[in-house]
């Protein structure tokens, strides 16, 4: 998610301008008993001591003679498994912000111990891959036809003959079901899914999305638009597609939606407006994207945006379009909206 200016039907359009971005209670089933057999504890056993196997989100089943060692992943990706106790070698994806300090998408990892391959959009160094001895590349996937995020089509090619990868979908399902595929990844590699953290973190992230729910119950009349900034253009999510807003949704927040005629522009993804037009919408909370790559709501000068009553009354609050797919990342996120909808003041 690049620059968010040019806002093309591409991934780098779709994603960089908040629709996947700027994008209940049961969590959602992965889809397939491969997918579910991750977390299963013979196949932890298998991967600590002999060969390993995974089937990722795009059907590929990667089968290695022993667990990845060298790994290189996509920033969020392995931020997740970071958190999971399971470091890697390389990154790709915003990791540094233009101060050297480290990306809100880099969660807790130390990036002066990484080996960055490439910080914007395009940007991908193919022999640093190559002279890390990648044994598996692992990322998200933002469209149904698989495509890697943050791997160029130039060099996608070159890219593949070094090793084989692993697609984790943030396409089109609720925030709880790639939580589940990277913690069956994150139990394939060898982490230890039975500590403490790790349980607390899920437990924690179980109780803020009840939480939510009873808040979202309480306040139906609370609107909640989902937003991300651009120099020219203010992009409105629809609640579709995106992960963290389909999870949402389903524990019963009430979205602000644009029409599906309108979003079909975008794929699904989003409406843009002119900033003399960002007061289409009324919404009594407005959560903002907070990636490096958007312009963050302290940031924006444009006087049609300080008269929006959410904005007066202090009613907006950040977004992750992008979560880093760990329990512990994902809680805060949960908790935000909650907290937002128990204390909003009915203003549109």
């Amino acid at each position: 998610m690049s620059n968010v200016r040019a806002a093309h039907l591409t991934r780098r359009g779709i994603l960089a301008v908040g629709g996947a971005l700027g994008l209940g209670a049961a969590l959602a089933a992965c889809g397939d008993d491969d997918a579910k057999s991750g977390s299963s504890d013979k196949e932890t056993t298998a991967a600590k001591s002999g060969p390993w196997t995974f089937k990722d989100d795009r059907g590929t089943t990667v089968k290695l003679d022993k667990v990845p060692a060298n790994i290189v992943a996509f920033v969020g990706v392995a931020a997740a498994l970071y958190d999971y106790g399971i470091s890697v070698k390389g990154v790709f994806g915003p990791t540094r912000t233009k101060a050297g300090k480290a990306d809100v998408q880099a969660g807790d990892m130390d990036i002066s111990k990484l080996t960055v391959l490439g910080n914007e959009w395009g940007q991908f160094n193919v022999e640093k891959y190559a002279a890390l001895a990648p044994d598996v590349l692992i990322t998200t996937l933002f469209d149904a036809a698989g495509t890697l995020w943050y791997v160029p089509d130039e060099s996608k090619d070159k890219i593949a003959k070094l090793a084989p990868s692993v697609g984790i979908s943030a396409y089109d399902r609720q925030l709880t079901v790639p939580l589940q595929r990277v913690w069956a990844l994150a139990e394939s590699l060898g982490a230890d899914m039975t500590a403490s953290k790790v349980t607390d973190a899920k437990k924690r992230f179980e109780d803020a999305s009840s939480r939510l729910r009873a808040a979202a119950k309480a306040h139906p009349d609370i609107t909640v638009m989902a937003g991300s900034a651009a120099q020219d253009l203010f992009y409105v999510s629809g609640s579709n597609l995106s992960v963290d807003l389909e999870y949402f949704k389903a524990l019963g927040v009430n979205f602000v939606e644009p029409s599906a005629s309108v979003l079909k522009a975008s794929g699904g993804w989003y409406e843009s407006l002119s900033w003399e037009n960002v007061d289409k919408y009324k919404a009594d909370i407005i959560m903002m994207d907070d990636r490096t790559a958007t312009i963050q709501p302290a940031d924006i000068t444009q006087a049609t945006w300080k008269k929006l009553p959410a904005v007066k009354a202090g009613q907006v609050i950040s977004r992750s379009p992008e979560p880093i797919f760990s329990y512990d990342k994902c809680v805060a996120m949960v908790e935000n909206l909650a907290k937002a909808l128990e204390t909003a003041k009915k203003v549109s």
